[in-house]
Order: C-alpha cells, then structure tokens, then sequence
C-alpha cells in the first residue's frame, strides 16, 4: 500500500528537524510540494534546501503543484475556507493518485507542525474519505513557531500555574479571552494587538522566526511599540512579498484588558 507522511520541518531554521523527521526524509520515493506563486517561492526554496542537506537517499522525486488561492478577506469565511479546502483537496487526491505508485512512500513537508493552524492533516483525511485512492499515513511532529517564538525571545509560554491560548488575530478581535493570561496570536493580518495598548501588556513579536530574515522586538506593549512594529511587518511585507508572523501577549497581573 502507499504511505504518506506529514512531517514537520519547523518554523524556519533547517536545524529544527528532529531525528525521527530526517529518518523519514530518507524513507521518500516522492516529496509533494504545493507552490504559492514567486512572490513566496523561498517557502520552496527552504523545502529543497532541508531535502539537500538531508536526504542521502537517491533517487526521489519532488512533485509540485499549484496551490489554489484563496479569498483573503471573504464576506463568509468559513464558507471561503470550506471551499478553498476542497480545492486543495482536489489537488492533493490528484498528486497521490497520479504520481505515488503502490508501495510507494510519499511526503508532505510542513511549516512549523502539523497540528497547529495547518490544513496538511485535513486534506489527507478528506483524500482518504473520499476512497478514490488507498494509503496509510503518519505524522511527524515538528518544531512550532509558537516553541520556536519564546526560544528566540528567551521566555516561557505560559507563566506559573496560568493558562495559555493559542489564537487567530479575527478571534482577538472580539476581545480577550477569559481565564488566560498569555496568548499567543496567529495568522493576523491586521495587527489586533494595537487595540490593547493601553491595557498593560507586555508582546513578544517575530517575523520570519528561524529564517535569516528573522526579526524579533518585545517590550510593554505601547502605543510606540504597536507603530514600529506595525510598520516593521508592513516594511518587511513590501521587501519580501510575504510575511509570516507570530507574537505572544502577556498579562502581568489580574484582570481582563479592555480593547478600544
């Protein structure tokens, strides 16, 4: 039967691979890689590069194809997702069909981990669900940006005997969540953390963690800090053409900041 594997590569830096990641580099006939236009071409670059450094295997090959775009900022977002899931669902039923042979060990290489804000362990599923083509599958785990943020920034995720949540800038929006006292915020395209300045927050930000391009700022989280981090990311954006970015708020103390 054909094998798949979903295996985390970690946040950025080659050396996130774990032992358990690199000998199952070295169990591929075919890595599948799904191409987000040139504007983020170096997301496959560092692909190619973790497979040079380490797959000692010949002979594998790299399938890629054309990842669907998706509408960034829908009227109906599940209902955007939902579809955009089922297009890329399409695309991955496709390379596993047509191009991994019976017997064959095929590969996903993920950014970060596969269980956190990624759609990898999904789309497998529904490839699976839907029966057109068997195989069996495991995952990987690798290195998150969330563990990969407070290394770099030299701090813990959570503080003693507190909770911590990991969330999207959309949900922040709505207000900060009751109970937790460090939240780590994800996929935020419109700086939510500038409706907290006045709530006396400590942020630890980065931008492209584990990559050459990393950049990292904290502090109490400011009126000054929300601008220069803000046109920080909007000037890194505009040079790369792209930007991956994380951060963790922190409360101090008790009591739920309010958001203006």
């Amino acid at each position: 039967m054909r094998k798949l594997y979903a295996i985390g590569i970690g946040a950025g830096d080659p050396e996130h691979l774990t032992v358990q990641a690199i000998d199952r580099l070295n169990r591929v006939d075919v890595f599948f890689v799904l191409e987000k236009g040139e504007e983020k071409a170096d997301l496959v670059r560092l692909r190619q590069e973790i497979l040079d450094r380490f797959v000692t295997r010949p002979g594998y090959r790299v399938v890629r194809a054309t990842d669907p775009p998706r509408d960034r900022d829908p009227g109906n977002y599940l209902a955007a997702v939902a579809d955009w899931h089922r297009r890329r669902t399409d695309v991955y039923e496709r390379m596993i069909r047509d191009e991994l042979a019976e017997g064959q060990h095929g590969a996903f290489l993920v950014w970060g981990d596969p269980s956190l804000y990624d759609s990898t362990i999904t789309l497998i599923e529904a490839v699976l669900a839907r029966g057109t083509v068997a195989f069996e599958y495991e995952v990987v785990p690798g290195v998150s940006s969330v563990s990969a943020l407070v290394a770099r920034h030299r701090t813990t995720m959570n503080q003693i005997g507190t909770a911590v949540q990991v969330t999207t800038g959309r949900r922040l929006a709505s207000g900060w969540p009751a109970g937790v006292d460090d939240v780590f915020v994800m996929l935020d395209a419109h700086t939510t953390f500038d409706r907290f300045t006045d709530a006396g927050l400590e942020i630890f930000w980065g931008a492209y963690v584990g990559t050459p391009d990393e950049i990292l700022l904290s502090g109490p989280l400011d009126s000054a800090l929300s601008d220069r981090i803000r046109e920080t990311r909007a000037e890194a954006r505009a040079r790369h053409g792209w930007i991956m970015d994380i951060y963790l708020l922190r409360r101090p103390s008790q009591g739920a900041p309010e958001t203006r």
